[in-house]
């Protein structure tokens, strides 16, 4: 797993995940984005991008290093993980652009639905297939990105949905070809990064504090029910079938 940031025109921080062969994270992998995000403020970023290579941008947690791993140390890593990551986002004192290409499932809605504007390639698509795997969560970052009623249809069904659709509900700034992709997220990148950064901060901080949703806390009480699925020895039977059948 390798999360590494970039600084371009010294004020943009461009943090890149890179897990092959589709960045689904371990329990590491969520921990070093949180770090990333974290940092790349620290370090005087006026904004920051969140882009990915690979196949996808991001396939959620790693079932195959739950399964093989004893005990539960492996599902409340994952859990506490992508908490961690999904709030260093939210709460990153600068605004954070999604660079979203391929697919983006599970804990990637968790990554994308906190950031602040997303830019996708004309191949991107979304979806949060945790259902099929005994266990919920996302629900409250996919909420971000679509209106009520489809979140509960998409939840139940697990079904995907393009970003080109996204951009018909305001979530997606943009869809651009895939080569072009990079390009526009620092377009807007460069954009905000030219506004007087007090400002931004001060910006970001009195959206978050106008929300009309506690993320962290919305987020927190869907992880309950997944663990009460866990210790039902639902989601263990899910989790066993998927690698199976991959």
């Amino acid at each position: 797993m390798t999360v590494t940031t970039e600084f371009v025109d010294e004020t943009i921080a461009v943090v890149t995940m890179a897990h092959p062969p589709v960045n689904a994270l371990p329990v590491a992998g969520w921990y070093a984005v949180a770090e990333a995000v974290r940092g790349a403020a620290e370090r005087g970023a006026h904004v920051t991008v969140l882009r990915a290579e690979g196949r996808g941008f991001n396939a959620g947690v790693d079932i195959k290093e739950m399964q093989r791993t004893e005990g539960f140390d492996a599902l409340l890593g994952a859990n506490r993980g992508c908490y961690e990551a999904f709030r260093a986002i939210y709460e990153s004192p600068v605004p954070v652009i999604a660079a979203v290409h391929g697919h983006c499932l599970g804990g990637g809605v968790g990554l994308i639905g906190n950031c602040d504007t997303i830019v996708a390639a004309d191949d991107a698509y979304v979806g949060v297939p945790e259902v099929n795997r005994g266990a919920l969560g996302a629900a409250t970052h996919l909420a971000r990105l679509v209106p009520q009623h489809m979140v509960r249809t998409l939840y139940f069904t697990a079904r995907t949905i393009p970003a080109t659709e996204l951009l018909g509900f305001g979530s997606v700034l943009e869809v651009v070809p895939r080569d072009e992709l990079d390009g526009a997220a620092l377009a807007v990148a460069r954009e905000i990064s030219d506004k007087d950064p007090r400002v931004i901060r001060a910006a970001k901080e009195a959206l978050n504090g106008i929300d009309p949703v506690d993320v962290n806390k919305s987020y927190r009480f869907e992880q309950g029910f997944t663990y009460e699925l866990n210790l039902a020895g639902v989601a263990d039977e899910r989790r066993d079938a998927f690698v199976r059948n991959d």
